[in-house]
């Protein structure tokens, strides 16, 4: 039942005690930074000065904007020689954000992914088929890892190739799959299409849904389709990636691993505390990354800590799944993805107008983004092959950005919606076609 009895069931003025010790020291790991060493200068604080959680408030909040002013090792706070991998956001508001890790980093957060695995069902034997990009993105080497220590053959497949990914269940007996929810209704009409049905002809019994956000009810038709239990989870990639927090069996809240994290909830307003219960922005600390720590990280994901214990017997507490964000980035395919992405690429490309539109809908399951473009009139008004270079052109500017391709219409100038006041960019229709 458990991956480690004693962790996962640590009374919680243990977990207090533990949090102030490991706090202590990562503060004086980040003060050797030289992000965090020059913010403590400048607000007269010294490693000292946080002796426990309750003075964590004594220390400003850390943003993406930080992590990316300080590009890229502004933040790391061991000789670079020290450092083994490097992982990357998708760069959605502009340059990506990077972290890095050392090895004892690495072991930390793959010993997390297979406490959460395990506490999820997956035991040694199992066949586990990762279909998550294999990249920079923290998705598919975290679990892969993860994965491995609990001792489950890993089938390494990545993402994409439908029916490649369902031959690969049907030859090899999988029985856990990684997989984006959306993608995993996507895959049922697959299924259906070389008539075979999961429930018959796979062994599947497990489901970690990641990447992007998801409603219950997305879940519930990925358990019935698939004859799976599927088990949310939440990470990032500023706090190593996934594993941050995840569901047990239970499946009411994800724990969250509070002998790697220091969990806060704020009013993304007032950037108040908030108590337990009410629905906030999360901020999160690490407490066991030497590499590259970060201290109260605002996430801009929108949750709420839930009240009371487990019926599981664990002690760390839950958050519920993330309900959305504090901004206006878009999930399309488990890929972040912002409007000014898409502005920067296409104002640099000749023939492009001053108006587009971003539009978003579910097909079988599955997102599409279509972009409109309103191009020069000249573009517009001459020969089609000129219109066709131009509008492969834009898909692949915008595929080299925003990591998935786009519907591309080109449209005549002055034909999209203006208004007064802020441009409306982004029509998504998908919530009202599930």
């Amino acid at each position: 039942m458990y991956w480690n009895r004693e962790a996962e069931t640590m009374p919680m003025e243990r977990v207090r005690k533990l949090q102030d010790t490991l706090l202590r020291d990562t503060v004086a790991q980040a003060a050797g930074s030289h992000f965090y060493g020059e913010r403590f200068a400048a607000l007269g604080l010294t490693p000292a000065d946080i002796r426990s959680v309750d003075d964590l408030s004594k220390i400003p909040f850390t943003t993406k904007d930080d992590l990316r002013e300080d590009w890229p090792y502004g933040f790391v706070a061991v000789p670079r020689e020290e450092l083994v991998r490097m992982h990357s956001s998708s760069g959605t508001t502009g340059r990506a954000t990077v972290i890095f890790h050392t090895a004892d980093d690495l072991d930390a957060w793959t010993d997390l992914l297979a406490r959460s695995m395990y506490m999820a069902g997956m035991r040694k034997g199992d066949v586990f088929q990762n279909m998550m990009t294999y990249s920079l993105f923290t998705g598919g080497l975290g679990f892969h890892y993860g994965a491995e220590r609990v001792g489950a053959l890993v089938i390494p497949v990545g993402a994409g190739n439908s029916k490649r990914q369902i031959q690969l269940m049907s030859d090899f007996g999988t029985t856990a799959m990684h997989i984006i929810p959306s993608y995993a209704l996507h895959l049922s009409s697959v299924f259906e299409e070389m008539g075979l049905d999961p429930r018959r002809d796979t062994a599947l019994k497990l489901a970690f849904l990641g990447a992007e956000p998801h409603s219950e009810e997305t879940r519930r038709r990925v358990e019935d389709y698939y004859g799976v239990k599927a088990f949310n989870s939440y990470g990032l990639s500023e706090m190593n990636g996934p594993g941050v927090s995840f569901e047990c069996s239970c499946q009411c809240g994800m724990h969250i691993w509070e002998d790697n994290f220091i969990v806060e909830v704020i009013d993304p307003k007032t950037m108040e505390p908030l108590d337990e219960g009410e629905e906030g922005e999360l901020v999160l600390t690490t407490l066991k990354r030497r590499g590259m720590p970060i201290l109260r990280y605002r996430t801009k994901d929108l949750t709420r800590i839930i009240p009371g214990d487990c019926p599981c017997g664990r002690t760390h507490r839950r958050i519920e799944r993330i309900k959305g964000r504090t901004d206006d980035m878009m999930i399309i395919k488990g890929v972040n993805i912002f409007p000014i992405q898409i502005e920067k690429r296409l104002m640099d490309i000749p023939g492009v107008g001053s108006n587009f539109q971003i539009i978003l809908e579910r097909k079988d399951y599955n997102d599409h983004m279509i972009v409109k473009v309103e191009v020069q009139r000249e573009i517009f008004t001459g020969n089609l092959k000129q219109l066709e270079d131009l509008r492969r052109k834009i898909i692949e500017e915008l595929k080299s950005d925003i990591l998935i391709t786009p519907k591309v219409e080109l449209v005549e100038p002055n034909s999209l919606p203006k208004t007064e006041g802020k441009a409306v960019r982004v029509i998504d229709n998908r919530e009202r076609q599930q």
